[in-house]
């Protein structure tokens, strides 16, 4: 069973951030560390979304934020 955990640390729904978890997901596993593959350690997009990928024992972690210092100019 796979396990995916989804922290959103920015004002956006998640549904909003779908498909920037589907293009992290879509890359693959392509970090390497000690736990094996993961996801991309950081991706960020052109509206300043940054995803952070963390591997767990039982489940994978992303992490959605954005720069302290973004400022809403751009329809996302």
């Amino acid at each position: 069973m796979e396990k995916l955990i989804i922290e959103n640390r920015t004002e956006l729904r998640i549904l909003d951030l779908m498909s920037h978890i589907a293009a992290v997901l879509n890359q693959g596993r392509i970090s390497k560390t000690a736990k094996g593959k993961q996801y991309c350690f950081v991706t960020r997009f052109t509206n300043d979304i940054v995803i952070y990928a963390d591997k767990n024992k039982k489940s994978d972690r992303l992490i959605i934020s954005r720069p302290p210092n973004w400022k809403n100019n751009a329809t996302d």
